[in-house]
């Protein structure tokens, strides 16, 4: 199984980079990770919200092959724990998958034509963190959702 994340806008904090390269590295013992990066929107001044996560969702829709299982990093999603989190993985895994897509989305959201062709949504907190955070909290849940899978001790139960 592949799992790739999309992300708007670029990582640019410097001890934010180095979590998430550490994370990047260990995830290779596990599976096939990708991270695509859609550059911010230019000129978004004089657009409204809704036309901001219509051109935001394009992007993102325009990324996806038809046969990505669509996963949004959303905070109205469906909450896990860690061992949660890991059982979903392989639920992922089991039902043979081939790539898992996560996708941090845009300021506000995620355009209607999103939530649409989304397969699930999951929230990583109902606290609220920076896009740049987000991303290295996620790719720190996914590479222990698969030590716990492989009984590593990287998680204490």
């Amino acid at each position: 199984m592949q799992v790739k994340l999309i992300a708007l806008g670029k990582t640019i904090k410097n001890y934010l980079i180095e979590g998430e390269q550490e994370y990047e590295k260990r995830l290779k013992h596990y599976i096939r990770f990708e991270e695509v990066i859609i550059p911010e929107l230019k000129k978004v001044k004089n657009l409204s919200e809704s036309e901001i996560k219509e051109k935001e969702g394009a992007l993102i829709l325009g990324k996806l092959e038809a046969s990505d299982y669509l996963v949004l990093l959303d905070e109205k999603g469906k909450e896990f724990n860690s061992v949660g989190f890991s059982d979903f993985l392989q639920k992922q895994l089991n039902s043979g998958v081939k790539t898992v897509v996560f996708v941090i989305g845009g300021a506000y959201g995620f355009s209607d034509e999103v939530y649409k062709r989304s397969n699930q949504k999951v929230a990583l907190s109902q606290m609220t963190f920076s896009h740049q955070m987000v991303r290295m909290i996620f790719k720190e849940q996914l590479y222990r959702g698969f030590t716990i899978l492989k009984n590593e001790p990287y998680h204490h139960r």
